[in-house]
């Protein structure tokens, strides 16, 4: 009877350890560095190409700074900073300083969506208006006056929506929701487009935002805007608590994103690199002239904040988040979404949309990459991407288990394009 009992439990350890699922190549919990660029699929000389397309751009005064990271397999491949912090200053730029990431906020607040999704709270079909009222019944734009100063006080007309605007069209961006809307000077429709200096609370501006009307149907096309701070209102409704909190509660806490903040703790303020404006390839960058736009993470209220574009972050922090979607939902030790649920949200939500000329389409939070792709060069068709207004972006190939992210800070940027899409053509060059 001993012995049945040994074999039995021998048996059942045996069978536990075979059952344990094997880690696949690209499910890294943790970055570690790469012994060699071969170790990772990289020919080093290739590569070499990549150190001088960054300090070409530092060089000619085409960037103040860049950072890049690279990880295949979850192996850092390249890892460097180029330029100045402050080129007034000359402060030389260190890996992990801090940049406005913009619309690269996203990502972060559909994760923290999801995490709800999962729990039962919402389903994605769901009329907004469900969990915020005044979006009920909302309205069109038809045409306004513009000649009358549409901006302060001229006319507009508007019609019934054909629809309702439901929550998996905010994360879609086919809401009829858009950033610059021909009305949005005026006092009712003024709203901040990410964090504010001033006393802004989230739920205020969100009210006030769905006062707008539409600018197209519900459904009815791409229309880039800002759904993603109405999902914030409603991770607090869902959740119970400020958006910030759930925030770091269900994503950066778990992962390990230490250095991602709305609003920087004072500890960490001199970490922010200056922001510089270049809006034309044949003038020289300057520091830029907004001090809304250079300030907000540090001064002010610090009371709004701004799911689609309020977020600042370090490149490794980010870095972080692009290895748990590759990963199908877990990255340090933690798991934040299901498989299948990452799995849908790279899936087009769009239908024969697609995203301006890119001839891409779009998921829940990201720019999917296309066979018809304008934009993506060489990215395997299914690798899924988006940047920020100050020019950073990140792309996440899952077939070659490959993230690479580039962040620089300048607004508008003549040479936005240039930078992002040569990075990425110049990392992919050099695989094996």
């Amino acid at each position: 009877m001993r012995f049945t009992l040994l074999l039995l439990s021998y048996l059942s350890f045996v069978l536990g350890v075979v059952a344990q699922p094997t880690p696949q190549p690209g499910q890294a919990e943790r970055f570690t560095p790469a012994k060699s660029p071969a170790e990772a699929g990289f020919s080093a000389d290739r590569l070499k190409r990549l150190d001088n397309l960054m300090q070409g751009f530092i060089d000619e005064g085409k960037a103040p700074n860049l950072v890049t990271f690279i990880a295949r397999n979850g192996k850092i491949v390249h890892y460097k900073a180029y330029g100045y912090s402050n080129v007034e200053k000359k402060t030389p730029l260190k890996r992990d300083d801090i940049f406005r990431i913009a619309s690269q906020s996203k990502a972060i607040t559909t994760a923290t969506l999801m995490t709800l999704f999962e729990e039962g709270k919402f389903m994605l079909d769901e009329p907004i208006s469900k969990y915020i009222p005044a979006f009920k019944n909302p309205r069109v734009l038809v045409s306004s006056d513009k000649t009358t100063g549409a901006a302060a006080a001229g006319t507009y007309e508007t019609r019934p929506a054909k629809g309702e605007i439901t929550i998996r069209q905010l994360l879609a961006h086919n809401a009829g929701i858009p950033y610059e809307h021909p009305l949005d000077q005026r006092p009712e429709f003024k709203v901040p487009f990410f964090n504010s200096t001033d006393p802004d609370k989230l739920e205020d501006v969100v009210n006030k935002l769905a006062k707008r009307p539409l600018i197209k149907d519900p459904g009815d096309g791409f229309v880039y805007g800002l759904n993603s701070d109405i999902i914030g209102r409603l991770v607090e409704i869902l959740s119970g608590k400020p958006f910030d909190v759930a925030m770091r509660e269900r994503v950066l806490e778990p992962l390990g994103m230490n250095d991602t903040y709305f609003y920087l703790p004072d500890n960490k303020a001199s970490r922010l690199v200056e922001l510089y404006n270049k809006g034309s390839a044949d003038k020289p960058m300057t520091v830029h002239e907004n001090l809304t736009y250079r300030n907000y993470a540090v001064s002010g209220a610090k009371t709004y904040f701004s799911g689609g574009a309020g977020l600042v972050s370090t490149v490794e922090d980010y870095a972080k988040l692009c290895q748990m979607f590759l990963n199908g939902g877990t990255f340090n030790g933690k798991r934040i979404l299901g498989r299948k649920t990452v799995e849908m949200m790279i899936r087009n939500q769009i239908g024969e949309a697609e995203v301006w000329d890119r001839q891409d389409k779009f998921g829940l939070g990201f720019q999917l990459i296309g066979e018809r792709s304008h934009y993506g060069d060489q990215a395997t068709p299914g690798s899924y991407t988006w940047g920020g207004m100050y020019c950073s972006e990140y792309t996440i190939d899952p077939k070659e288990n490959l993230i690479m992210l580039v962040f620089t800070n300048v607004n508008p940027y003549a040479h936005y394009s240039e930078v992002v899409r040569k990075f990425r053509a110049t990392v992919y060059q050099a695989l094996e």
